[in-house]
C-alpha cells in the first residue's frame, strides 16, 4: 500500500568524494521546494533535518584506500537509525545526499527493519558508475566509489556489517541501470558478484523501458519492496551539470522521469535517497531542481 507520510533526511556528507560542494545537496533540494512540491502531491511531509556529519577541516583522512572511513561510517550509522525509525512510523524516508557514500546508511536502515520482519529488500542503483570498489581496488581511495560493493557484501567491515548482518541486499536482488563508466580493476567485482549491471548500451539496444521492466523484476523478486537510489550522474551532464562526477552519454531528461515512473508504477518503492548533486558547479540549481522532479515522479506525479 502507498504510504501517506515522507519522511526527508538530510545527509550532508562530502568525506567519501573527491571534489567539495555536494554537501551542499540537501540544500539545493530543499531550495528547489521539494517539500511544498511532494506536499503537493497529497502526501504529509515531515523534514528530519540533517543526521549529522563531520567535516574535513575537523577529521583525519586516515587510509589512502579508504578515506575517513569512521567518520563515514559513523555518518552512515545516524543515518541508519533515522531511517529504520521513519519506516517504524509508517513513513517512506527519502535520503538526500551528499555523496554516494550515504547509500550504505540508508541501506542499512532499510535492511536491517525489513529483515526484522524476516524480509529482505532489493536495489535499484541509478547511476553512471559502478560504485563497487574495494579499498584494494580503488584507484582513489574515495569510499563514494564503493556503497553497492559494500551493501552486496565486499569491502571493509566497518561498512558491509553496519546492518549488523552481510550483504545488506542479495545481489541476485540488486540492480545496476545507467552504467557507462568503470575501473579497470572494478569490472570483475561487476561481472562476478551476481549483480545485474545495465550499461548504457543495453539502453541503447533495448530502450529504457524494457531494462526497467527488467529491473524491476529482479529487485522485487521474493523482496518485500526496492530502495532507489538515484545518483543525479544518471542523467547525462547536459541535463544535469551540476553533479560530483559527471560522464557524458547519460539517459535523457526524459528517460530519467521514465525511469522514476516505471517505480512508481510498479508499487514496489519502500525508500529512496537522491545523491551527488553539487550546487558548486550547477547552473541556478538545474540538477537541484531536476532531482526534485525525479523525486516528484518516483512518488506519484503525471503528466495527466
Amino acid at each position: 500500500m502507498k504510504p501517506s507520510h515522507i519522511a526527508i533526511i538530510g545527509a550532508p556528507l562530502d568525506l567519501g568524494a573527491g571534489r567539495r560542494g555536494v554537501d551542499m545537496g540537501p540544500s539545493a533540494l530543499r531550495m528547489a521546494n521539494l517539500n511544498r512540491r511532494v506536499a503537493a502531491l497529497g502526501y504529509d511531509v515531515a523534514d528530519l533535518g540533517n543526521v549529522d556529519v563531520a567535516q574535513p577541516e575537523t577529521a583525519a583522512e586516515g587510509s589512502s584506500h579508504a578515506k575517513y572511513l569512521p567518520e563515514i561510517a559513523a555518518t552512515c550509522g545516524r543515518l541508519a537509525t533515522t531511517v529504520a525509525q521513519a519506516l517504524a512510523r509508517g513513513s517512506l524516508p527519502v535520503a538526500l545526499g551528499g555523496d554516494h557514500s550515504i547509500a550504505v546508511g540508508t541501506t542499512s536502515g532499510v535492511s536491517h527493519f525489513f529483515r526484522e520482519k524476516n524480509q529482505k529488500i532489493g536495489i535499484i542503483w541509478l547511476d553512471a558508475h559502478a560504485d563497487m570498489n574495494t579499498p584494494d581496488t580503488s584507484p582513489s581511495g574515495n569510499v563514494h566509489g564503493m556503497p553497492l560493493a559494500c551493501i552486496v557484501g565486499m569491502g571493509p567491515r566497518e561498512l558491509t556489517h553496519l546492518s549488523g548482518q552481510a550483504p545488506m541486499v542479495d545481489p541476485r536482488n540488486a540492480v545496476i541501470v545507467g552504467l557507462r563508466d568503470v575501473d579497470q580493476m572494478e569490472k570483475p567485482h561487476v561481472r562476478d558478484s551476481g549483480v545485474r549491471a545495465f550499461t548504457m548500451r543495453h539502453l541503447d539496444e533495448r530502450g529504457l523501458r524494457s531494462v526497467m521492466e527488467e529491473a524491476i523484476r529482479l529487485a522485487s523478486d521474493r523482496t518485500a519492496g526496492i530502495h532507489v537510489s538515484l545518483d543525479m550522474d544518471f542523467v547525462d551532464p547536459q541535463d544535469a551539470p551540476g553533479v560530483g562526477t559527471p560522464v557524458r552519454g547519460g539517459v535523457t531528461y526524459r528517460e530519467a522521469h521514465l525511469a522514476m515512473e516505471m517505480i512508481c508504477d510498479s508499487g514496489q518503492m519502500v525508500s529512496m535517497e537522491v545523491v551527488e548533486v553539487n550546487p558548486v558547479i550547477d547552473e541556478h540549481n538545474r540538477t537541484g531542481d531536476l532531482a526534485v522532479e525525479l523525486v516528484m515522479s518516483g512518488l506519484g506525479k503525471r503528466i495527466l
